[in-house]
């Protein structure tokens, strides 16, 4: 194995990261292209199956995590993957909502709901990977932190006559 793929990176070794996007691709390309060549309607009877089948890839995953780096690795990767499993109940609820606000038809929603899963996964790894880069280049962070607590505490108590907020509860927004 060449030197550079043993080099840590956010705490891993470069192949195991390599290995996951390697399956995360894999499995995309199985996905879009054998599964879902033809844009149709997904019956209920098959969004579960192809649940089930992906859940256990992610247990089989996790299975491997253990194996190769440990139990708390291992139990890291299981708690993340329950937490972001329980976190995405809502998401079901936006989606449905953008979906029929978009008037998409049915054919094409499970293309369009997996694109839009891959931007997120890919647009949330830049975030983590730069949140870690900053903390790994600044250490203490915290100074920046408390600013917006600081801005509202101070907003709090200085409210002008034309920004104040109506009494009934309500708030408003006017160009007065």
């Amino acid at each position: 194995m060449p030197e550079f793929l043993l080099m840590p990176w956010l705490g891993t070794p470069l192949w195991f990261w390599a290995a996951f996007l390697l399956i995360v691709i894999a499995l995309t390309a199985f996905d879009l292209g054998i599964l879902h060549k033809e844009d149709r309607e997904m019956g209920i009877a098959e969004s579960l199956k192809l649940s089930a089948f992906y859940i256990a890839v992610a247990m089989a995953f996790g299975a491997w995590v253990w194996a190769a780096r440990g139990a708390e690795a291992g139990m890291q990767y299981y708690t993340g993957f329950f937490i972001e499993k329980a976190l995405s109940i809502d998401n079901v609820f936006v989606i449905s909502l953008i979906f029929t606000y978009f008037a998409i038809p049915a054919k094409y929603q499970y293309r369009a709901l997996l694109w839009g899963i891959m931007a997120v996964i890919v647009l949330r790894g830049l975030m983590i990977a730069g949140g870690a880069a900053l903390l790994a280049s600044f250490g203490k962070t915290r100074v920046g932190a408390g600013r917006p607590r600081h801005g509202a505490w101070h907003m709090g108590g200085k409210q002008s006559a034309h920004r104040r907020l109506p009494q009934s509860g309500q708030a408003s927004i006017s160009s007065s």
